[in-house]
């Protein structure tokens, strides 16, 4: 899917024009006893701007809130915040979105800056305060701790001189290859350490993999939360992840701001994407959290469903697919 372009041009944005989608998100909760008081934050409004724009989002639950607040967490995310106050064994929090999508096209061979050059801009410029915001995500997180043995994996794709997202292009692409999809091999708990050691997991390891492997090298990057298209286009394959929500990696670099890539698919982050939020690792974008009163033991149920807005879409979805925890 490489677009082609010579080393030293200038960025080549195309646009594959807008996608418009309807995003239905229900996250229900089980409880072996009853719970008497429940606090929640929920991240799970697509975010608005760089390329998305929200049309509408409404978040529910049942039982109703007594208690509701929308806000930005430290990263700019959306962050609703509920509480309830009512008995209950079982929460349904839905969350449903209409978002258009239209992302520029960056062509994978070329393109910005050499990534050894990139890392020294980057240590040089203290004035820019975009570039200070990227800096943070150079170094460690609670999930992600950058090591040598990371660094070691990278280095292959990163050849002296080599321009910076064709370098990471040719990392997102080798992880890819060298790891397998496997929902069973691991746990959100599970650590980066083990995921490189078995060379197995989801899209959250993948992604978390790849992080390590940028800061180890000096590069920023961060995680993305979010949703895939459900339904692929004509002719091409039906994208892993897609009726769940995904995780992918985006990296800094100054000519080219935030880029998306998707190590589970090895691609970049196109109209396909529908961003949720960012965050250093996955603590910092868990789509809903919270504290409960009582409860017991929980059973959590998830149903997604993603697919392109149709005319007359003010209706509630009648269909989503039951989905397990993780992607």
């Amino acid at each position: 899917m490489s677009l082609a372009a010579k080393k030293g041009t200038e960025p080549s944005r195309g646009n594959e024009g807008p996608e418009r989608y309807r995003i239905h998100h229900l996250t229900a909760y089980d409880y072996g006893q009853p719970v008497t008081v429940s606090h929640q934050v929920a991240r799970l409004r697509p975010i608005d701007g760089e390329g998305q724009v929200v049309h509408h989002f409404e978040l529910t639950s049942t039982p109703a809130p007594s208690r509701q607040e929308s806000g930005r967490d430290y990263f700019g995310n959306p962050v609703e915040r509920f509480s309830l106050q009512e008995l209950h064994r079982r929460l349904e929090v839905l969350a449903v979105s209409d978002v258009e999508v239209n992302r520029p096209v960056l062509a994978e061979k070329g393109m910005g800056l050499a990534w050894d050059r990139l890392r020294e801009k980057l240590a040089a410029d203290r004035q820019d305060p975009a570039v200070l915001r990227a800096e943070e995500c150079c170094y460690a997180s609670p999930l992600i701790s950058p090591s040598s043995a990371y660094a070691d994996y990278a280095a292959s794709s990163f050849d002296p001189e080599r321009p910076g997202l064709e370098a990471v292009m040719d990392l997102t692409e080798r992880i890819h290859e060298d790891f397998t999809f496997d929902p069973t091999a691991t746990t959100v708990a599970t650590p980066v350490e083990e995921v490189m050691e078995n060379r197995r997991g989801v899209c959250q390891d993948f992604a978390q993999f790849e992080i390590a492997c940028l800061r180890s090298l000096g590069l920023p990057a961060r995680y993305v939360s979010g949703y895939l298209r459900t339904d692929p286009p004509p002719g091409s394959p039906r994208l892993i992840g897609a009726d769940a929500m995904h995780a992918w990696v985006e990296f800094y670099c100054p000519d080219l701001g935030w880029v998306g890539v998707d190590p589970t698919n090895r691609c970049l982050a196109r109209n396909h994407h529908v961003r949720i939020a960012v965050g250093r690792d996955y603590n910092d974008v868990s789509p809903l959290r919270g504290t409960v009163v009582g409860g017991g033991s929980q059973l959590i149920t998830i149903a997604v469903t993603v697919r392109p807005f149709l005319e007359g879409d003010g209706e509630p979805m009648s269909s989503s697919q039951s989905q397990s925890q993780r992607s």
